[in-house]
């Protein structure tokens, strides 16, 4: 369960002082990280566990917040007040026009003496923890509705929880051959030394029971039946001793009292032993994975193609929620290796017969890639199916292996070694033999004496045929979805279940009945000259037909390069002026005629293609910049695109708009109309704004000057162990409209997930310690753009899970303190931090199917449906939304949780702020699902990808996700470092390049 995990108690508080005046204080570095990336940062303190699972100390409980003014002097401004007007009439004062900023604040700062400031903030100066914001009540907007959730009430037992430590000598590294031992260790002694209890088990080190067992201490001997011996000689039964150890009692008092809302912090230790005793008949009949549990039998398996089948499951959660304990239950699917004869599967990967064809060296690279790690079962000893795990395969056919069969290296071919001992004829001893066991150790086993063993989860990375097959399986409309997950739980009889009625747990077999409201959409404004001026979406889409972009933006200077050998110039020329057209009537100037003839180039020569058009155009121009490149590209274009972007946006500083073969053959004025959209964003124009936002009406944003941004961490797919991760984070340039988004990236370590370079100090020989950092430099530009400081923050933080919420909310905060403190004394604009989750597995269907008024046309929820009750957390401050209209398969809510809030916002204010916000994303005419500040950082890390270096060695990934490009992590002199990101160009900055 992936609960959040917090240091001591998350009841106490934090007071941070911060002397932004004083000079005796400068702002310190930002702090390093743990070597791997998931240390706490190094200013926690040191006894302070991230993972604590220790019950609370008391002594500094009920420590509240001081809820005192926050007041600071505005005069010493890093950047100059502008006195641009709001657009309406009766246009707030701002705080810089009215002297010293005045609100009442939260966490604020109380004014100390004139000059020194001591705030309630996110960095510790002491071992004390910090507090989530709490809940400030209910969501009121919006028409009410009744919706369904996965969601299964829980009935938490009476009977107390027992923690026993065990301790398996010879110590056993598989949780399978664990959970052997204890069922073992159950079966012999349930009844006697147990004391009649059924236990329940990690596979690790933990065993948990509903009341005590009969000792605090006993060892106890189990044998064990080895399936899993080396090659020769019979199966060994093995000794076991297995030493159990009380070491707690977890009270459910305290959890009731968290559920109730009575408490602020969770008690993991209750929830964690639940969860566990929830799984643990799902984990005998199923296989699991991760917090899901899979098996053939649920559904058909499906076939992926490449010797993949995708196999249907469930995922299982206990949750704490306002309505008391849930069961979570969703659908899932995962792709497995099909249990193939072994030279099946080599067919299947390869698509190709190679029984009668010998294997080329990239088919051998290919099989042996699929094949390592994989456990394969022999089918030439009749009954005896041992199991191994392929480390390898031969370079040499079988018919040339040979290896020694005693001490005096006497050497054996493999063909004979089989013939003799097993009487087996190898009939294919021109392919290879897969290499098994250790590598000091050669041992052979012929390919087609092997069988893949059922149940192992390929987690390598899908093609993009078997993604789409996987997607056809997934993809279930709201209805079928619903069902599956019912029937799910009936077939999981948890009445029937002998580990939740040995605890004591009830489960309801019904979903979840759930208070919504849907919200309005809003207002959207189009400029004056156009037919329609303004527009209200209906169910969440709305078009282009009689609207002008608001901020149309001018293209003069462009050209187009045809990377596509099947699009002829007569075509290109066609399409391009088209899109120009098109441009036009969408509200751009758009010159019809390129400053060079269309250029047509080889994919694999793109740099140099690129060069020439760029250079060509220039000495045209005479000095002039060309302002747009379009290129058109084949369906099919391996690294082309990720090149090309790295090249145009990182060297030659050049916005480009990239077409696929497809849509040039076939024009279509919806494709067309999309990508005038990009293009206006990309020259830095708007599409549209919210009339709320420029007639100055949206709460908490258009009082005073304010600043929106958007942060992501893209990490590289399994398998890739030393890509960088890639952070992103993108913060709105224009105010009141906050529509228009510049974005930032860079590396940092692998699977790091705090955001490295948000703020950071270096030393330069000449002008000392400087300051700069991803959010110093985007409060520079906002300020640069607008003429005004912010005086608010809202972030908006995506990807980060439960379990990383506070390191996260620790380290970030500080780091944004840090990053404003450093452009003027006493400069800390109030923040509010806003986690987005879409990995979440919460699921709404509608209350009545048939009732066309409550779903839209895919059958699911409609835009807007809000959900703050019941599922949501019992104190904290957090929501679903589902903002978007749903095309096929199931809608997903966002899951927004707001961390801290510094800006008192009401449950109607972020959730109507939310949702509007939705409306504002500047690629299509729909709402969409996941706030735009956090989708614009997610494209713009997601583009970074193909940044990053070409490295040819042998070792690096060469996935389409990374535009062919392996990425390299370069090692620094005694630490890890990572090869920073080619920089973006000054013009590429300011616009949504990115889209």
């Amino acid at each position: 369960m992936p609960m959040r995990q917090m240091k001591e108690s998350s009841e106490q508080h934090l007071v941070i002082k911060t002397h932004l005046q004083n000079s005796m204080n400068p702002v310190q570095k930002p702090p390093k990280t743990a070597q791997n990336g998931k240390g706490p940062p190094s200013h926690e303190p040191q006894n302070a566990k991230p993972h604590s699972q220790t019950s609370p100390s008391s002594k500094n409980r009920g420590r509240r917040r001081g809820r005192g003014g926050r007041k600071s002097d505005q005069s010493d401004v890093f950047m100059r007040p502008s006195s641009r007007p709001c657009t309406v009439a009766d246009k707030p004062v701002l705080a810089h026009q009215a002297g010293p900023l005045v609100t009442d604040i939260p966490h604020g700062c109380v004014e100390n003496g004139g000059n020194m400031c001591e705030m309630e903030m996110g960095f510790p100066s002491s071992s004390k923890s910090l507090t989530f914001a709490p809940r400030p009540g209910y969501g009121q907007l919006g028409t009410k509705c009744i919706v369904k959730a996965n969601h299964f009430f829980t009935e938490l037992p009476e009977k107390d929880l027992n923690q026993y430590d065990v301790t398996i000598t010879p110590e056993v590294s598989s949780r399978t051959v664990n959970r052997a031992i204890m069922n073992e260790l159950v079966k012999l002694y349930k009844e006697s030394d147990l004391g009649m209890r059924l236990p329940a088990y990690d596979g690790r080190k933990s065993l948990y029971t509903a009341g005590e067992l009969p000792f605090a201490w006993k060892e106890f001997k189990v044998k064990l039946v080895d399936e899993e011996d080396g090659i020769n000689g019979p199966k060994r039964e093995r000794e076991y001793k297995v030493v159990i150890k009380f070491v707690a009692r977890a009270s459910l008092h305290h959890l009731g009292q968290f559920l109730a809302g009575k408490r602020a912090d969770a008690p993991q230790e209750a929830l964690q032993i639940l969860d566990i005793v929830l799984r643990e008949l799902s984990t005998r009949r199923y296989c699991p994975v991760g917090r899901s549990f899979f098996s053939p039998d649920i559904r058909a398996p499906q076939r992926l193609g490449e010797g993949l089948e995708s196999w249907c499951g469930f995922y299982q959660s206990i949750r704490p929620t306002q309505m008391g304990l849930s069961l979570n239950i969703d659908m899932s699917s995962a792709a497995f290796i099909e249990a193939l004869p072994v030279i099946e599967f080599v067919g299947q990967l390869l698509g190709k017969d190679v029984l009668s064809r010998p294997l080329s060296d990239s088919d051998r690279v290919k099989i042996k890639k699929a094949l390592r790690g994989v456990k394969v079962e022999v089918t030439h000893r009749g009954n005896v199916r041992r199991k191994y795990r392929v480390s390898g395969l031969t370079s040499q056919p079988t018919r040339e292996l040979v290896f020694p069969v005693d001490d005096n290296s006497t050497m054996k071919s493999v063909v004979e070694y089989f013939q003799e001992m097993y009487g087996f004829t190898i009939q294919h001893a021109h392919l290879p033999c897969l290499q098994v066991g250790n590598q000091k150790k050669a041992n052979y086993l012929p390919l087609e004496a092997c069988k893949i063993v059922e149940g192992q989860r390929y987690t390598k990375r899908l093609n993009e045929r078997q993604i789409t097959a996987l997607l056809k399986v997934t993809c279930q409309r709201p209805r079928d979805q619903e069902n599956d997950i019912l029937q799910t739980v009936q077939h999981n009889a948890y009445d029937q279940d002998p580990y939740a009625k040995e605890f004591g747990i009830k489960i309801s077999e019904k979903l979840a009945s759930v208070e919504a409201r849907i919200l309005p959409a809003p207002w959207l404004k189009y400029h004056e000259t156009g037919k329609e001026k303004d527009c209200l979406p209906q169910v969440g889409q709305w078009n282009m037909m009689n609207k002008k972009m608001i901020n149309g933006m001018t293209v003069s200077r462009w050209a187009c390069i045809n990377f596509s050998r099947s699009v002829q110039e007569s075509v290109a020329r066609g399409f391009c002026n088209e899109l120009a057209q098109m441009c036009q009537v969408s509200g751009m100037e758009f010159n019809p005629e390129p400053v060079i003839p269309i250029y047509m180039a080889r994919p694999d020569q793109v740099e140099k293609a690129l060069k020439h058009v760029y250079h060509a155009s220039m000495n045209k121009l005479k000095g002039k910049e060309l302002e747009l490149l379009l290129a058109i590209l084949p369906d099919n274009n391996g690294s082309l695109y990720g090149d090309l972007k790295r090249i145009c946006e990182t060297d030659l500083g050049l916005i480009s708009q990239c077409c696929l073969t497809k849509h040039v053959f076939k024009i279509s004025k919806q494709y067309l109309a999309n990508v005038s959209l990009k293009i206006n964003v990309k020259m830095g124009g708007r599409n549209t704004v919210l009339l709320d936002a420029i007639s100055c009406r949206i709460p908490l944003v258009s009082d005073i000057p304010t600043i929106i941004f958007g942060a992501d961490v893209t990490h590289p797919e399994n398998g890739e162990d030393s890509s960088p991760s890639i952070a992103a984070v993108v913060a709105s340039q224009d105010w009141p409209e906050v529509t228009k988004y510049a974005g930032l990236v860079c590396a940092q370590a692998h699977r790091q997930e705090l955001i490295q370079d948000l703020y950071k100090t270096w030393h330069d020989p000449v002008r000392g310690t400087v300051s700069g950092g991803m959010i110093r430099d985007l409060l520079v530009s906002f300020r640069k753009a607008t003429g005004q400081k912010p005086l608010r923050i809202i972030f908006y933080r995506d990807g980060v899970s439960e379990g990383q919420f506070y390191q996260v909310l620790l380290y970030e905060l500080d780091a944004i303190r840090k990053a404003c403190a450093s452009l003027e004394p006493n400069y800390q604009p109030p923040v509010t931090f806003i986690v987005v989750q879409k990995r979440h597995h919460t699921r709404l269907f509608a209350n009545n199917h048939r009732d066309r008024n409550s779903t839209d046309r895919s059958g699911n929820i409609l835009p807007g449906t809000v959900v703050d009750s019941k599922i949501c957390h019992p104190t904290e401050f957090d929501f679903y939304l589902c903002s978007h209209a749903g095309i096929q398969g199931t809608s997903r809510p966002a899951h927004y949780h707001v961390l801290w809030d510094e800006n008192n916002f009401t449950a109607d204010g972020i959730q109507s702020l939310t949702n509007n916000l939705c409306y504002t994303y500047a690629r299509c005419t729909r709402s969409v699902s996941v706030v735009p500040p956090a989708y614009y950082a997610h494209l713009a890390a997601f583009r970074a990808r193909f940044y990053m270096e070409p490295d040819m060695q042998e070792n690096g990934s060469n996935g389409g996700g990374s535009g062919g490009h392996a990425a390299k992590a370069t090692r620094a002199s005694g630490e890890t470092g990572v090869r920073p990101l080619p920089a973006l160009k000054e013009n590429v900055k300011r616009v949504m390049f990115y889209c």
